[in-house]
């Protein structure tokens, strides 16, 4: 959180990524941005120019011309920051971005903090909170799910859901603070019966949105996905088809793969981190063992397991004591049988006949990858969040929806055990404050600082 005095401050940040390119673009927000631009540009009087126009000129230090460059003028309140802000796109030479940096804080303004041009729009009412968040998600998003749950979380979509069920609480809230005002005339202005109908109301909306998290969790950090299965089942292999390059080392000598190697691949717009393992089996060998543990917490800790197993060097029984295995560790997977281009016809059908949902492939030769990928993808419900509804990704959303849910189910504990308006009041204001924490009704200094600390620099 920054002091009331660094407020007023005229910040300044590159917004684009570090590095030489094409453009940059240099950012400034305060009262004084214009001003402060307006001394080292050469070109119109910038001071006199309209919002939302685009100016082109010189930077200078005196007579020395540092670059040419586009100024672009954003006029309070009509800015992200709802400040004046200034946006300065100069060709992409990290030697000419420090000098108009260094050039401007001699002016007067002063390096922004991480996250700081974000936290001047929530504290100025430009968004809440959670929109706020929203942002720091978009800019991070690496597929088409997690850039539209950020979009529609930047547009207030869970703010609204939100803000809905603040609204009608309070509504009920101010009638018992009301009758608080009231005990000695026994006056009832909040009906018991419709504040329970509304709580348990609210309780299923809070129980959805919790829900919803798991979910929210997959779009927003991929789902990790470990493959699992003896030694030269194939997993290295299936990985590098998969990636479509040579990712692991693939080796006909079993137990090659020690640890674990980690990609992701994006299926359907969802990212899936996909984890190749050290091969399932005992073994002697001090470093290998080493690995075959690490690959059996992975897969306790996985939302999805590939178990791989070679056609051509397993049999049925041991196809079905993995698979008990694997039921009992309680984490979905899949059946998969490699090496389809060698394997023997009457085991293939067998195998169908025993287990018709196991998926046939052959990583060497790439075949039928797309049904397995089809496969992967069916055990991602994405249903309600292709319908619209609203998710839940952040996880400091998801603990106040918990303690909201808990705050909720005390007040219908007092109903039923008929305890008094001051009570009641209490149980509702608490509910009120864990809601009003997800838009930022309800802040703290470090809360605010906690958040946007994670933000990078120049935004």
């Amino acid at each position: 959180m920054f002091s009331l005095h660094e407020k007023e401050d005229t910040i300044v940040a590159l917004a684009t990524p570090q590095g030489v390119g094409a453009i940059a673009v240099i950012r400034l927000s305060g009262k004084d941005a214009i001003k402060i631009c307006n001394r080292i540009f050469k070109g119109k009087d910038l001071e006199s120019q309209e919002s939302h126009t685009i100016h082109f000129g010189t930077i200078r230090d005196g007579d020395r011309i540092i670059d040419e460059v586009l100024v672009s003028l954003f006029i309070a309140p009509k800015s992200f920051t709802k400040e004046n802000a200034v946006e300065i796109s100069t060709h992409g030479s990290s030697y000419i971005v420090n000098q108009v940096i260094k050039l401007l804080i001699r002016n007067g303004a002063r390096p922004a903090k991480p996250g700081e041009f974000t936290q001047r729009a929530f504290l100025n009412g430009q968004f809440d909170l959670a929109q706020a968040e929203a942002v720091a998600d978009l800019i991070h998003a690496d597929s088409e799910t997690s850039h539209q749950a950020a979009l529609n979380q930047m547009r207030g979509g869970f703010s609204g859901e939100i803000a809905k069920l603040r609204g009608e609480l309070i509504h009920f809230a101010s009638m018992i603070e009301l009758e608080l005002d009231f005990t000695e005339e026994d006056v009832e202005f909040a009906s018991r019966d419709d504040l329970r109908i509304l709580v348990e109301k609210l309780l299923r909306v809070v129980e959805q949105l919790i829900s919803s998290f798991d979910l929210g969790n997959v779009i927003k950090n991929g789902v990790p996905t470990v493959i699992a299965g003896k030694p030269n089942a194939g997993k290295s292999t299936l990985l590098n088809a998969l990636l479509n390059e040579e990712k692991a080392i693939v080796s006909d000598i079993a137990g090659t793969t020690r640890d674990f190697i980690e990609d992701e691949i994006n299926i359907g717009g969802v990212i899936f981190r996909f984890i190749d393992t050290a091969g399932l089996r005992e073994t002697t060998d001090v470093i290998e063992s080493i690995g075959v543990s690490r690959t059996q917490e992975k897969m306790k800790t996985a939302s999805l397991i590939l178990y791989l197993f070679d056609l051509g060097d397993t049999d049925m029984v041991e196809i079905n004591r993995d698979i008990n295995k694997l039921e009992n560790l309680g984490v979905p997977f899949l059946k998969v049988a490699n090496k389809l281009d060698k394997a023997n016809d009457q085991f293939v059908n067998e195998l169908k006949a025993n287990h018709p949902d196991t998926i046939f492939i052959s990583a060497g030769q790439k075949e039928h990858l797309d049904d397995l990928k089809s496969q992967i993808l069916a055990l991602v419900n994405l249903d309600k969040f292709k319908t619209g509804n609203t998710i839940v990704t952040n996880i400091r959303h998801y603990d106040s929806l918990v303690k909201t849910r808990e705050s909720l189910l005390d007040v219908l504990h007092g109903l039923d055990a008929e305890v008094t308006n001051d009570f009641l009041a209490m149980d509702i204001r608490r509910s009120l404050h864990y809601l009003g924490e997800i838009t930022g009704e309800i802040t703290t200094d470090d809360l605010l600082a906690n958040i946007f600390s994670k933000f990078c620099i120049g935004k």
